[in-house]
């Protein structure tokens, strides 16, 4: 991959628009449901499966994801990756009943999950340890916060002129925009870095546990937690990742070296990036659900909503990597959850059943844009500050996989803790829902604060950079 200043940004900005696409993506579609439903006849059953099987798959593919590109190449499954999620995309388009559509959301779900690990992977190889991460970093971050308000806004704009098929196609337009532009920004001169065996035994037993685990949580609001159905897929799922521990213990190529995961800033970096999401996805849907449930919004004035949180995470991500210069990294990190923290505590505390959007959301919503960048980029970095080049797309995987079950895990719990709270409250619909937010919000306070002592043990390995590369040189993308 060129390391000159031009083409690396030319690639930063093609990577960054696929994490944009790919959370675009979950957005646009939740949008769409209700239309789904009326079209193909669906019931919320059905309806709530068009977004699972997306989740299940998605969430149980990305380690295998990582750890493949650094097999095959990460330019060579980045856009397998994009080009599976086009054709999925397609399949879902032209879905005839929701089955189908079910169907195609899996394999949408696949192409993404291996699309996501590779462009991270990329991003590491482009970018070394230090400054100039940290701001790719911030650029990825901004992205991510851009895309959930986009795939809202777009969602109900192209539902209501033009019909949900229509997000699917989008899909597929932006999807082969992306992998014709990785044609020509990515380099293809370089092998893959791993070399033998693949662990097959490995690679089954991690993503059938990962997969099931994500089953039963994504399952759990519309079955029950104490379920015949999600006990079943839950206890089936820890058993089969117990196995993988074993079997990794006695591989000879193993998907994730047990070395890698004695390492405890790795740990505790991933356990935090899993908790940064599980306040901050819940958070967003919670809102959405409240300006249009209780204040009466459209679906597109509930996105729109949405749009001042994201533009002070555009602002500050890319500020993010010289506030870890200033004040180090894990001062920026615990900084980011205390406002996490803060801001999700305000919004709990300012929700009313009759306030106004500038009155209960606005305030709040702007210090929790300012936290997303930063629990997300500090994260980020101390995830993968100890990962040589052979390992970026492992530690590209688990790192994923950790914000991906904190997002599923997170809107398992609080929409369950909303549901109860809810029910529990014997007063007018709009002030008991008001009550099951604010509950759930509360409870993602206590989540981040909890992050935030956390964050006072990580104390990653100093590293010292080396030489930047001269504008001209090249370094293989370790496909």
């Amino acid at each position: 991959m060129t390391t000159g200043p031009v083409p690396r940004r030319g690639a930063l900005a093609l990577l960054a628009a696929t994490q944009l696409l790919l959370i675009m993506d979950t957005a646009i579609v939740n949008v769409a449901l209700p239309s789904v439903g009326e079209d193909l006849t669906a019931g919320s059953a059905d309806l709530s499966w068009v977004a699972n099987a997306y989740l299940i798959t998605f969430g149980g593919l990305l380690l295998l994801g990582g750890r493949t590109a650094d097999l095959l190449g990460h330019r060579r499954v980045f856009l397998g990756g994009l080009g599976l999620l086009a054709v999925a995309s397609a399949a879902g388009g032209l879905a005839p009943g929701a089955d189908a559509l079910v169907a195609a959301r899996a394999a949408q779900g696949v192409g993404a999950a291996l699309a996501a690990a590779a462009a991270f992977a990329l991003l590491l190889l482009l970018y070394p340890d230090g400054p100039a991460r940290h701001r790719a970093l911030g650029v990825f971050a901004a992205m991510g916060g851009l895309g959930g308000v986009l795939g809202t806004v777009l969602g109900g704009v192209l539902t209501d002129l033009l019909g949900w098929r229509s997000t699917f196609w989008l899909n597929v337009l932006l999807a082969a925009a992306l992998a014709v532009a990785a044609l020509l920004v990515l380099d293809r001169r370089t092998g893959p870095f791993r070399h033998g065996g693949f662990d097959l035994a490995g690679a089954l037993t991690a993503t059938a546990g990962l997969g099931l685990v994500a089953y039963a949580l994504v399952g759990a609001a519309d079955a029950g937690w104490l379920s015949a159905r999600t006990l079943g897929a839950a206890g089936a799922g820890l058993a089969l990742l117990l196995a993988f521990t074993a079997v990794e213990a006695r591989a000879a190529a193993p998907l994730v070296p047990p070395s890698v995961l004695r390492r405890p800033a790795l740990r505790l970096s991933n356990l935090l990036a899993a908790l940064a999401q599980t306040t901050l996805f819940p958070m967003f849907f919670l809102v959405s659900l409240h300006l249009q449930n209780i204040l009466g919004y459209a679906p597109l004035g509930g996105g729109l909503g949405l749009l001042p949180l994201s533009l002070v995470v555009v602002a500050v991500a890319p500020q993010t990597g010289r506030l870890i210069f200033r004040i180090g990294l894990h001062r920026t990190m615990t900084l980011g959850f205390v406002l996490l923290c803060a801001g999700t505590l305000w919004l709990a505390l300012a929700l009313t059943p009759d306030g106004g959007f500038a009155s209960t959301i606005l305030a709040p919503s702007l210090l929790l844009g300012a936290a997303l960048p930063l629990v997300m980029v500090t994260t980020n970095v101390a995830a993968t500050a100890e990962s040589p080049a052979e390992e970026t797309g492992l530690a590209s995987g688990l790192v994923n996989t950790s914000q991906q079950f904190g997002s599923v895990l997170g809107l398992a719990v609080l929409v369950a803790v909303a549901t109860n709270r809810t029910e529990a409250v014997d007063a007018a619909r709009a002030a008991a829902e008001t009550a099951g937010h604010r509950a759930a919000l509360l409870t993602g306070a206590a989540l981040a604060a909890a992050a935030a002592l956390l964050s006072l043990r990580l104390h990653p390995p100093r590293r010292t950079p080396g030489p930047s590369p001269s504008p001209g040189h090249r370094v293989p993308d370790r496909r």
